[in-house]
């Protein structure tokens, strides 16, 4: 399927691997110019290059902290400047600690804000303008499947997320009228770095964790990065610009509430 995404500009954070990186692949495969930020630059070159020979795509490679104000505002600023606009926000970054929800103090608390509540207003910020400009735009946060159905262990990423959530839902309503639809995605167990963390915890082998958790999964499978990126490819395109103020699992049926 054609998505329309050819000489669209996009942003896509924590694009040096896993779901970024992924997102920002399949973005460029379909014909946008891709923006890709994270903080390892090292591995962010190694990743827009791949990219480059996978797609034939222009992707411009930015270092950045999605912690530091400054750093938001320099991606944007070198975004218009550079590649003459902003269509697409893709927000994502790694996640928080792990841990008792007692055992953090206020530093754990307002990193974990800056990170990932934070760094979604910023972003926001220094985006919207040039979509209004150029007639539109599409904006999709990544939080997790625990924003919405908490797990232990997990709080600094439960209430933080819940906040970007929060947040989007009343951007959606804010922009809608200059044709920007805004939408966050909520995954599932996915294939990546953060769950092999997950698999570690406890006393049990990986294994036998992954298995536990495959088995909560309806379709008794493991996502992979490319569940989410097709996700978002969708929510990004001409496709999808009717859909905007949602949280949408990804997940496999995971979740079991009915809203």
């Amino acid at each position: 399927m054609n998505l329309e995404l050819q000489g669209k500009v996009a942003i896509v954070g924590g694009a040096s691997q896993g779901i970024g990186f992924g997102i920002a692949r399949l973005l460029a495969r379909e014909g946008a110019t891709v923006a890709m930020t994270a903080r390892r630059d090292v591995d962010l070159q190694s990743a827009a290059e791949r990219i480059r020979s996978e797609t034939g795509a222009r992707v411009l490679p930015i270092q950045a902290d999605s912690r530091r104000a400054e750093d938001c505002l320099r991606v944007t600023d070198r975004v218009q400047g550079e590649l003459g606009g902003i269509d697409i926000l893709v927000n994502n970054d790694g996640a928080p600690p792990l841990g008792p929800i007692l055992s953090f103090d206020d530093q754990a608390w307002m990193k974990a804000i800056e990170q990932n509540l934070m760094y979604v207003v910023r972003m926001v910020r220094g985006a919207v303008p040039s979509m209004k400009a150029r007639g539109g735009g599409s904006i999709v946060n990544i939080t997790a499947i625990s924003a919405i159905q908490p797990i232990p262990g997990f709080a600094l990423s439960v209430a933080t997320w819940s906040g970007v959530i929060g947040y989007a839902k009343t951007l959606s309503l804010e922009v809608a009228e200059f044709g920007i639809n805004v939408n966050t995605i909520c995954p599932g167990y996915i294939d990546t770095t953060r769950l092999q963390k997950v698999f570690a915890t406890g006393t049990d082998a990986p294994e036998i964790v992954q298995e536990r958790l495959r088995n909560e999964i309806p379709v008794k499978r493991i996502g992979t990065v490319d569940d989410i990126a097709h996700a978002v490819a969708l929510l990004v395109s001409p496709k999808g610009s009717y859909i905007t103020g949602a949280a949408l699992q990804v997940d496999g049926g995971l979740l079991r509430a009915v809203r």
